[in-house]
Protein backbone atom coordinates (compact mmCIF):
# COMPACT_ATOMS: atom_id res chain seq x y z
CA UNK A 1 0.00 0.00 0.00
CA UNK A 2 2.87 2.36 0.84
CA UNK A 3 4.42 1.64 -2.57
CA UNK A 4 1.16 2.55 -4.31
CA UNK A 5 0.90 5.86 -2.45
CA UNK A 6 4.53 6.60 -3.28
CA UNK A 7 3.90 5.84 -6.96
CA UNK A 8 0.85 8.11 -7.10
CA UNK A 9 2.69 10.88 -5.31
CA UNK A 10 5.84 10.65 -7.43
CA UNK A 11 4.18 10.03 -10.80
CA UNK A 12 1.55 12.65 -11.75
CA UNK A 13 0.77 10.78 -14.97
CA UNK A 14 -0.06 7.58 -13.07
CA UNK A 15 -2.23 9.52 -10.64
CA UNK A 16 -4.11 11.23 -13.47
CA UNK A 17 -4.60 7.92 -15.30
CA UNK A 18 -5.93 6.13 -12.22
CA UNK A 19 -8.32 9.00 -11.44
CA UNK A 20 -9.52 9.02 -15.05
CA UNK A 21 -10.29 5.29 -14.97
CA UNK A 22 -11.87 5.65 -11.53
CA UNK A 23 -13.99 8.49 -12.86
CA UNK A 24 -15.23 6.30 -15.71
CA UNK A 25 -16.20 3.57 -13.25
CA UNK A 26 -17.91 6.02 -10.89
CA UNK A 27 -19.67 7.54 -13.90
CA UNK A 28 -21.18 4.12 -14.59
CA UNK A 29 -22.45 4.01 -11.00
CA UNK A 30 -23.73 7.59 -11.30
CA UNK A 31 -25.94 6.45 -14.17
CA UNK A 32 -27.61 4.10 -11.70
CA UNK A 33 -27.96 6.88 -9.12
CA UNK A 34 -29.43 9.28 -11.69
CA UNK A 35 -31.98 6.71 -12.84
CA UNK A 36 -32.91 5.07 -9.54
CA UNK A 37 -32.68 7.68 -6.80
CA UNK A 38 -35.73 9.70 -7.95
CA UNK A 39 -37.72 6.47 -8.18
CA UNK A 40 -36.56 5.44 -4.72
CA UNK A 41 -37.72 8.80 -3.36
CA UNK A 42 -41.07 8.45 -5.12
CA UNK A 43 -41.58 5.00 -3.60
CA UNK A 44 -40.67 6.35 -0.19
CA UNK A 45 -43.16 9.22 -0.52
CA UNK A 46 -45.90 6.82 -1.66
CA UNK A 47 -45.20 4.53 1.28
CA UNK A 48 -45.37 7.47 3.70
CA UNK A 49 -48.68 8.63 2.21
CA UNK A 50 -50.13 5.11 2.46
CA UNK A 51 -48.97 4.89 6.06
CA UNK A 52 -50.58 8.23 6.92
CA UNK A 53 -53.85 7.07 5.36
CA UNK A 54 -53.63 3.79 7.27
CA UNK A 55 -53.58 1.81 4.05
CA UNK A 56 -52.30 -1.62 5.04
CA UNK A 57 -53.89 -3.52 2.17
CA UNK A 58 -51.07 -3.16 -0.35
CA UNK A 59 -48.44 -5.86 -0.34
CA UNK A 60 -44.90 -4.99 0.63
CA UNK A 61 -43.03 -3.76 -2.43
CA UNK A 62 -40.04 -5.65 -3.76
CA UNK A 63 -36.67 -4.20 -2.76
CA UNK A 64 -35.56 -1.32 -4.98
CA UNK A 65 -32.35 0.55 -4.26
CA UNK A 66 -29.00 1.37 -5.85
CA UNK A 67 -27.97 -2.30 -5.75
CA UNK A 68 -31.16 -4.35 -6.11
CA UNK A 69 -32.52 -5.34 -8.59
CA UNK A 70 -29.77 -5.85 -11.17
CA UNK A 71 -29.73 -3.43 -14.07
CA UNK A 72 -31.80 -4.68 -17.00
CA UNK A 73 -33.00 -3.58 -20.40
CA UNK A 74 -36.31 -1.69 -19.99
CA UNK A 75 -37.60 -3.17 -23.26
CA UNK A 76 -36.94 -6.91 -22.91
CA UNK A 77 -35.81 -7.30 -19.30
CA UNK A 78 -32.40 -8.68 -20.30
CA UNK A 79 -30.09 -8.60 -17.25
CA UNK A 80 -26.96 -6.56 -17.83
CA UNK A 81 -23.90 -8.78 -17.38
CA UNK A 82 -20.47 -7.68 -16.17
CA UNK A 83 -18.99 -7.65 -19.68
CA UNK A 84 -21.86 -5.44 -20.84
CA UNK A 85 -21.19 -2.94 -18.05
CA UNK A 86 -17.62 -1.86 -18.83
CA UNK A 87 -17.67 1.95 -19.03
CA UNK A 88 -17.81 3.28 -22.62
CA UNK A 89 -16.16 0.13 -24.06
CA UNK A 90 -19.27 -2.04 -23.68
CA UNK A 91 -21.40 0.61 -25.36
CA UNK A 92 -19.03 0.71 -28.33
CA UNK A 93 -18.79 -3.08 -28.60
CA UNK A 94 -22.57 -3.40 -28.45
CA UNK A 95 -22.88 -0.55 -30.96
CA UNK A 96 -25.31 1.20 -28.66
CA UNK A 97 -27.86 -1.63 -28.70
CA UNK A 98 -29.19 -4.11 -26.16
CA UNK A 99 -27.63 -7.56 -26.48
CA UNK A 100 -30.98 -9.20 -25.82
CA UNK A 101 -33.41 -7.39 -28.11
CA UNK A 102 -31.34 -4.89 -30.09
CA UNK A 103 -33.14 -1.86 -28.67
CA UNK A 104 -31.24 1.43 -28.76
CA UNK A 105 -29.27 2.36 -25.64
CA UNK A 106 -29.19 6.07 -24.90
CA UNK A 107 -25.86 7.74 -25.65
CA UNK A 108 -26.24 9.58 -22.35
CA UNK A 109 -24.98 6.53 -20.46
CA UNK A 110 -21.47 6.59 -21.97
CA UNK A 111 -21.73 10.39 -21.97
CA UNK A 112 -22.03 10.49 -18.17
CA UNK A 113 -19.15 8.01 -17.90
CA UNK A 114 -16.95 10.14 -20.16
CA UNK A 115 -17.82 13.31 -18.25
CA UNK A 116 -16.97 11.57 -14.99
CA UNK A 117 -13.66 10.29 -16.37
CA UNK A 118 -12.56 13.55 -17.99
CA UNK A 119 -13.45 15.73 -15.01
CA UNK A 120 -11.82 13.28 -12.59
CA UNK A 121 -8.62 13.19 -14.62
CA UNK A 122 -8.63 16.98 -14.91
CA UNK A 123 -9.14 17.35 -11.14
CA UNK A 124 -6.15 15.05 -10.56
CA UNK A 125 -4.01 17.12 -12.94
CA UNK A 126 -5.21 20.45 -11.54
CA UNK A 127 -4.74 19.70 -7.83
CA UNK A 128 -2.12 16.97 -7.83
CA UNK A 129 -1.91 14.10 -5.37
CA UNK A 130 -3.35 15.07 -2.00
CA UNK A 131 -6.43 15.95 0.02
CA UNK A 132 -7.64 18.64 -2.39
CA UNK A 133 -7.76 16.15 -5.28
CA UNK A 134 -9.73 13.62 -3.22
CA UNK A 135 -12.17 16.32 -2.15
CA UNK A 136 -12.48 17.62 -5.72
CA UNK A 137 -13.35 14.13 -7.01
CA UNK A 138 -16.21 13.75 -4.53
CA UNK A 139 -17.43 17.27 -5.30
CA UNK A 140 -17.36 16.64 -9.06
CA UNK A 141 -19.17 13.29 -8.83
CA UNK A 142 -21.93 14.72 -6.65
CA UNK A 143 -22.47 17.66 -9.03
CA UNK A 144 -22.68 15.32 -12.04
CA UNK A 145 -25.41 13.28 -10.35
CA UNK A 146 -27.33 16.37 -9.25
CA UNK A 147 -27.11 17.93 -12.71
CA UNK A 148 -28.72 15.02 -14.53
CA UNK A 149 -31.29 14.29 -11.82
CA UNK A 150 -32.42 17.91 -11.95
CA UNK A 151 -32.59 17.83 -15.75
CA UNK A 152 -34.78 14.73 -15.60
CA UNK A 153 -37.02 15.44 -12.62
CA UNK A 154 -36.42 19.04 -11.44
CA UNK A 155 -35.40 17.57 -8.10
CA UNK A 156 -32.20 18.08 -6.13
CA UNK A 157 -32.39 15.29 -3.54
CA UNK A 158 -31.51 16.07 0.08
CA UNK A 159 -29.76 12.70 0.19
CA UNK A 160 -27.03 14.24 -2.01
CA UNK A 161 -27.10 17.99 -1.27
CA UNK A 162 -27.02 17.74 2.53
CA UNK A 163 -24.14 15.22 2.79
CA UNK A 164 -22.33 17.33 0.18
CA UNK A 165 -22.68 20.39 2.42
CA UNK A 166 -21.35 18.61 5.51
CA UNK A 167 -18.50 17.03 3.56
CA UNK A 168 -17.45 20.48 2.35
CA UNK A 169 -17.24 21.73 5.93
CA UNK A 170 -15.32 18.63 7.03
CA UNK A 171 -12.77 18.86 4.22
CA UNK A 172 -12.24 22.54 4.95
CA UNK A 173 -11.36 21.71 8.55
CA UNK A 174 -8.00 20.95 6.95
CA UNK A 175 -8.26 23.87 4.53
CA UNK A 176 -8.78 21.79 1.38
CA UNK A 177 -10.14 24.79 -0.56
CA UNK A 178 -10.70 27.54 2.00
CA UNK A 179 -10.61 28.10 5.74
CA UNK A 180 -13.40 26.80 7.96
CA UNK A 181 -14.73 30.27 8.77
CA UNK A 182 -15.20 31.08 5.07
CA UNK A 183 -16.81 27.68 4.51
CA UNK A 184 -19.36 28.15 7.30
CA UNK A 185 -20.20 31.69 6.14
CA UNK A 186 -20.35 30.38 2.56
CA UNK A 187 -22.89 27.70 3.51
CA UNK A 188 -25.13 30.20 5.30
CA UNK A 189 -24.74 32.92 2.66
CA UNK A 190 -25.37 30.47 -0.20
CA UNK A 191 -28.64 29.31 1.31
CA UNK A 192 -29.86 32.76 2.33
CA UNK A 193 -28.97 34.36 -1.01
CA UNK A 194 -31.32 32.19 -3.06
CA UNK A 195 -33.85 31.98 -0.22
CA UNK A 196 -34.12 35.78 -0.34
CA UNK A 197 -34.48 35.80 -4.13
CA UNK A 198 -37.16 33.11 -3.89
CA UNK A 199 -39.30 35.05 -1.44
CA UNK A 200 -38.82 38.39 -3.21
CA UNK A 201 -39.91 36.82 -6.49
CA UNK A 202 -42.87 35.12 -4.81
CA UNK A 203 -44.02 38.36 -3.15
CA UNK A 204 -43.86 40.21 -6.47
CA UNK A 205 -45.33 37.56 -8.78
CA UNK A 206 -47.13 35.14 -6.46
CA UNK A 207 -45.22 32.27 -8.10
CA UNK A 208 -42.35 30.00 -7.05
CA UNK A 209 -39.22 31.01 -8.92
CA UNK A 210 -37.07 28.06 -7.82
CA UNK A 211 -37.05 25.10 -5.47
CA UNK A 212 -35.56 24.68 -2.03
CA UNK A 213 -33.06 22.22 -3.48
CA UNK A 214 -31.37 25.13 -5.26
CA UNK A 215 -30.84 26.88 -1.89
CA UNK A 216 -29.23 23.74 -0.47
CA UNK A 217 -27.02 23.21 -3.52
CA UNK A 218 -25.65 26.77 -3.38
CA UNK A 219 -25.15 26.34 0.38
CA UNK A 220 -23.13 23.18 -0.34
CA UNK A 221 -21.04 25.00 -2.96
CA UNK A 222 -20.42 27.77 -0.44
CA UNK A 223 -19.34 25.19 2.15
CA UNK A 224 -16.81 23.74 -0.30
CA UNK A 225 -15.42 26.90 -1.89
CA UNK A 226 -16.09 29.62 0.68
CA UNK A 227 -18.29 32.71 0.56
CA UNK A 228 -15.79 34.55 -1.65
CA UNK A 229 -16.69 32.35 -4.62
CA UNK A 230 -20.46 32.72 -4.31
CA UNK A 231 -20.79 35.93 -6.39
CA UNK A 232 -18.88 34.27 -9.22
CA UNK A 233 -20.98 31.08 -9.02
CA UNK A 234 -24.24 33.03 -9.00
CA UNK A 235 -23.12 35.25 -11.89
CA UNK A 236 -21.96 32.35 -14.06
CA UNK A 237 -25.01 30.19 -13.37
CA UNK A 238 -27.41 33.10 -13.97
CA UNK A 239 -25.77 34.03 -17.27
CA UNK A 240 -25.76 30.48 -18.58
CA UNK A 241 -29.29 29.84 -17.33
CA UNK A 242 -30.57 33.04 -18.95
CA UNK A 243 -28.93 32.23 -22.30
CA UNK A 244 -30.24 28.65 -22.32
CA UNK A 245 -33.73 29.72 -21.22
CA UNK A 246 -34.02 32.44 -23.87
CA UNK A 247 -32.69 30.08 -26.51
CA UNK A 248 -35.26 27.41 -25.63
CA UNK A 249 -38.10 29.94 -25.69
CA UNK A 250 -37.02 31.38 -29.06
CA UNK A 251 -36.66 27.89 -30.48
CA UNK A 252 -40.26 27.21 -29.29
CA UNK A 253 -39.12 24.17 -27.39
CA UNK A 254 -40.29 25.64 -24.10
CA UNK A 255 -43.23 27.78 -23.18
CA UNK A 256 -42.62 30.77 -20.96
CA UNK A 257 -44.46 29.10 -18.10
CA UNK A 258 -42.58 25.79 -18.31
CA UNK A 259 -39.96 25.72 -15.54
CA UNK A 260 -36.28 25.25 -16.40
CA UNK A 261 -34.11 23.54 -13.76
CA UNK A 262 -31.52 25.89 -12.24
CA UNK A 263 -29.47 23.22 -10.48
CA UNK A 264 -27.36 22.27 -13.54
CA UNK A 265 -26.28 25.88 -13.98
CA UNK A 266 -25.38 26.19 -10.30
CA UNK A 267 -23.37 22.98 -10.64
CA UNK A 268 -21.62 24.33 -13.73
CA UNK A 269 -20.82 27.57 -11.94
CA UNK A 270 -19.51 25.57 -8.98
CA UNK A 271 -17.20 23.50 -11.19
CA UNK A 272 -15.82 26.59 -12.94
CA UNK A 273 -15.21 28.22 -9.56
CA UNK A 274 -13.54 25.04 -8.27
CA UNK A 275 -10.97 24.98 -11.07
CA UNK A 276 -10.62 28.62 -12.13
CA UNK A 277 -12.36 30.68 -9.47
CA UNK A 278 -9.22 32.25 -8.01
CA UNK A 279 -7.85 33.19 -11.44
CA UNK A 280 -11.18 34.65 -12.62
CA UNK A 281 -11.64 36.65 -9.42
CA UNK A 282 -8.08 38.03 -9.52
CA UNK A 283 -8.43 38.88 -13.20
CA UNK A 284 -11.67 40.73 -12.55
CA UNK A 285 -10.15 42.69 -9.67
CA UNK A 286 -7.14 43.66 -11.80
CA UNK A 287 -9.41 44.94 -14.56
CA UNK A 288 -11.57 46.99 -12.22
CA UNK A 289 -8.62 48.45 -10.28
CA UNK A 290 -6.48 49.23 -13.31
Amino acid sequence: MTDIFHLLQSSPLAFIGICLVLGLMVGSFLNVVIHRLPKMLEREWQAQCADLKGDLSSAEAAPYNLVVPRSACPHCGHKIGALENIPVISYLLLRGKCKGCGAHISARYPGVEIIGGVLSGFAAWHFGFGLAALAALLFVWALIALTFIDFDTQLLPDSITLPLLWLGLLFNLSGAFTDLRSAVVGAAAGYLALWSVYWLFKLITGKDGMGYGDFKLLAAIGAWLGWQMLPLVILLSSLVGAVVGITLIIAARHGRNIPIPFGPYLAGGGLIALFWGQALTQGYLQLTLS
